[in-house]
């Protein structure tokens, strides 16, 4: 069942772009009490408003039955606990993917030079410790940084199958003139061949998971001169970073170079943070192969950038929205739970009026139906 054109639920996004959506549910006989667009309207608002768990979901409900059914048709009343649980286990993620990045795509601006950072992340509160057949499942989600937006995200088994779903992202997403950063899992020629097929431009990190590449960057590193140097200097957070970013152009101490599609430069960051409270100073240094050879400025940005899918996106699912404490564990159910968070995420991060922080956002779309709907798009 797809949401209708007659539901009074027509005025934002999740019309828009979620009504092709497919009720898992049997709709053609039995007793259909709840419709697809109430139990959509209800968790998306419910999670806005920072109630995540399904019992404090159906609480939001519960005291926003008046809103709510002015918003839909809810005539039956709210769903049960189990309704809803149900529900969300037997969704096809696959589809309700397909209509959060459509709905991504219509809020995207594509730059020139716009920076996709491919990154990994364990939902480790769907993991059932009393269970050994339990799995966690691992979300590899690709983000574009300058405009904070999740691109689109696909889940695998755990960490180890990253590769397989790094490929798969990659062909769903238009990348096109985009700069694409991915740690050293996606070191891999054929991941490296797939984005310059799609006209995309590649910085990858480089590490022992391939030798000999590794090997070749280390021995550049001492025999030749870089072509193209950048310093940086941050202060913050009760630290002072110094980065330099050096660019090598001379491959000749790799054997196959045209084996990795493009390949014109070999990329090493060295950090030196010293750390105001400990009064210690760390070091690291950091390899990186990418298909662009000038502008190190632009190159050291966008490996900075790549960080921004920790930050941006992992770390405010964590901490914000509590996501590694939920219990969502059966089937589907933590898998279209994540796509839930991302859409309140943006939705959060699209409303630029209030000037608080997104706690204090969700905050007042609780308290405030007027900004709720102002943020919901109504």
């Amino acid at each position: 069942m797809s949401v209708t054109s007659d539901s009074k639920f027509n005025r934002n996004f999740l019309n828009l772009y979620f009504s092709n959506l497919q009720d898992p549910r049997r709709t053609n006989k039995g007793n259909l009490r709840h419709s697809m667009s109430d139990i959509l309207l209800l968790t998306f608002s419910a999670v806005l408003c920072g109630c995540q768990e399904w019992d404090r979901i159906l609480m939001f409900g519960e005291h926003e039955m008046e809103w709510l059914k002015k918003h839909g048709s809810f005539s039956n009343g709210l769903p049960s606990k189990d309704t809803m649980r149900r529900f969300f286990m037997a969704l096809d993620p696959s589809s309700f993917q397909n209509c959060f990045r459509n709905w991504i795509d219509s809020l995207r601006n594509p730059s020139t030079l716009e920076v996709i950072a491919l990154d990994g992340k364990t939902v480790r509160g769907a993991k059932n410790v009393s269970s050994p057949q339990s799995i966690t499942p691992h979300i590899v989600s690709a983000m574009a940084t300058d405009q904070g937006l999740c691109l689109g995200q696909v889940k695998v088994i755990d960490k180890s199958n990253e590769i397989s779903a790094i490929t798969e992202l990659l062909e769903l997403l238009f990348i096109e003139k985009s700069i694409v950063t991915i740690d050293a899992m996606g070191c891999q020629k054929a991941i490296v061949e797939q984005i310059r097929s799609k006209n995309a431009n590649y910085i990858i990190a480089a590490k022992a998971n391939q030798g000999t590449l590794h090997l070749a960057i280390k021995d550049t590193l001492q025999l030749e001169r870089p072509t193209e140097i950048i310093e940086q200097d941050d202060c913050g957070h009760g630290r002072v970073e110094k980065r330099v970013c050096k660019i090598y152009t001379n491959l000749s101490h790799l054997e196959n170079a045209e084996q990795w599609k493009d390949l014109r430069s070999f990329i090493v960051v060295e950090k030196e943070v010293y750390h105001k409270s400990s009064q210690k100073t760390t070091n690291e240094t950091r390899f990186y192969i990418s298909n662009l050879s000038k502008d190190a400025k632009t190159i050291n940005n966008a490996i900075r950038k790549h960080w921004s899918i920790e930050i941006q996106l992992h770390w405010v699912l964590d901490v914000i929205f509590n996501e590694d404490s939920a219990r969502k564990r059966i089937r589907n159910s933590a898998e279209n739970f994540n796509i839930i968070l991302k859409t309140a995420l943006t939705l959060v991060n699209k409303e630029t009026t209030l000037k608080k922080s997104k706690n204090n956002k969700r905050f007042k779309a609780l308290v405030n139906k007027e900004y709720r709907e102002k943020v919901l798009g109504f």
